[in-house]
């Protein structure tokens, strides 16, 4: 059988784009509209330019699907579950008018190797790295997730791997720290700034830029110089196609409404890309609203405007001179100043509704999800829980949403129980 040709933006299983589809390909230059591109350093063009040529080469590979297919499936665990949260449904219709009250579906991603879905990505992009014949890898992470991802696959095929974390960040998530030190990844603390994610990504591109010639950068989310944005979106959107097949496989049609948490963005996009040319699906993305979007947040879409950070142009939390504002959120993992360039796309293309939700409101959700379902979410996806909360009651009881459980609670109990007032 003749292999088909790749699609210009997937691995070569994902259905083709449909004529003024939804699923873009970024242009030549790597933007989505105004946003994206690759705004790097001179010494990082060539690599940049090189990592493209590699990725493109690797969409057109049978052999690089089928092994990123294979360790997906019997090293990750995928596919993830889909879960109807029938009780958590119950409670909500508790509250809701006559005859309303949606179905809550979860996709649980929360139960891959490592406990979210950043192993999707660097699996990928260690298997890119390979490729390139690079021999260091480095990374950034701010709830620990991608640190602790990234640490796992330089573990599993043998490679020096050194993260980069704020020193906020790593008082309040010291159970990723310890994971990422026992998986023999060196831990190095970020003390500038605010000593958070975005602090660590600066880092991180200082370190890339000295070590250009053996390193590789695995970036963590859907954001960054052009291909990374598109190529994370990509390896992400194993979550949206899993979701789609077995949505209709068990319920027989798609969901109504797609609900999922955003920082930079990689889960939410990876839940988003393969139904966004469904004109019947909504879909939502959740931003971190911290102490209220009058006060310290993270939510780069609501009170941001378009500026350039981290190689990319996007929507960002700017001063009135174009200085970075520091964000605010409960959550590490959405503690940062902006967000992916396709997401700064699909909101003002309007394809995708944004949204946002305080830290109080959170951590409820957190709560609500753990007494209704059994389960201990982290504080990213009790975001899109409470998202969810809000939306079901407006809905009807034969509807459907569909939010992303991008990550498990266990990285969170300590800020959690301090939040709550209870010593651990």
């Amino acid at each position: 059988m003749t292999q088909p040709e790749p699609t210009p933006n997937s691995f070569p299983n994902q259905p083709p784009a449909q004529a003024n589809s939804w699923r873009q390909k970024p242009d030549s230059r790597g933007h989505f509209g105004q946003f994206g591109g690759r705004y790097v350093a001179e010494t990082l063009m060539p690599l940049i330019l090189d990592l493209e040529k590699h990725y493109r080469s690797a969409q057109a590979d049978p052999a690089f699907q089928a092994q990123f297919d294979d360790l997906l499936e019997h090293y990750v665990g995928r596919p993830s579950p889909l879960y109807y949260a029938e009780r958590l449904t119950e409670e909500l219709r508790k509250d809701a008018p006559a005859g309303k009250g949606a179905q809550v579906w979860f996709k649980r991603d929360e139960l891959n190797h490592t406990g979210a879905h950043k192993i999707n990505n660097c699996i990928g992009q260690i298997l890119l790295a390979m490729r390139m014949g690079k021999t260091r890898i480095i990374a950034e992470t701010g709830a620990g997730q991608h640190g602790v991802a990234t640490a796992t696959v330089c573990a599993r095929f043998g490679l020096p791997c050194f993260i980069y974390m704020g020193a906020k960040d790593i008082s309040r998530q010291q159970p990723n720290v310890f994971r990422m030190r026992l998986l023999g990844a060196e831990v190095i603390p970020v003390t500038s700034g605010a000593g958070t994610l975005k602090d660590a990504m600066n880092e991180g591109l200082r370190d890339w830029v000295a070590n250009v010639h053996d390193t590789f950068y695995i970036i963590g989310t859907a954001a960054g110089p052009h291909p990374y944005p598109e190529l994370v979106r990509d390896f992400q959107s194993v979550i949206g196609k899993e979701a789609r097949a077995q949505m209709q496989s068990r319920v027989g049609r798609l969901p109504d409404m797609l609900v999922a948490a955003i920082g930079g963005g990689s889960n939410a996009i990876g839940l988003f890309h393969p139904f966004l040319d469904d004109a019947s699906v909504e879909m939502l993305g959740i931003e971190a609203a911290g102490h209220g979007l009058d006060k310290e947040h993270a939510a780069s879409l609501a009170g941001g405007k378009p500026g350039i950070l981290h190689g990319n142009k996007t929507y960002l939390l700017q001063d009135e001179d174009g200085q970075i504002d520091e964000a605010h959120s409960i959550s590490a993992g959405l503690d940062y100043p902006g967000i992916g360039p396709e997401h700064s796309w699909l909101k003002e293309s309007g394809r995708v509704r944004y949204d946002s939700v305080t830290d109080t409101e959170a951590l409820s959700a957190f709560q609500l999800l753990c007494r209704t379902e059994g389960i201990i979410p982290a504080l990213e996806p009790s975001h899109a829980i409470a998202a969810v909360a809000r939306e079901a009651v407006k809905m009807d009881r034969d509807q459907i949403i569909l939010a992303n459980l991008c990550g498990r609670g266990d990285k969170d109990i300590f800020t959690v129980a301090e939040a709550l007032g209870t010593e651990i």
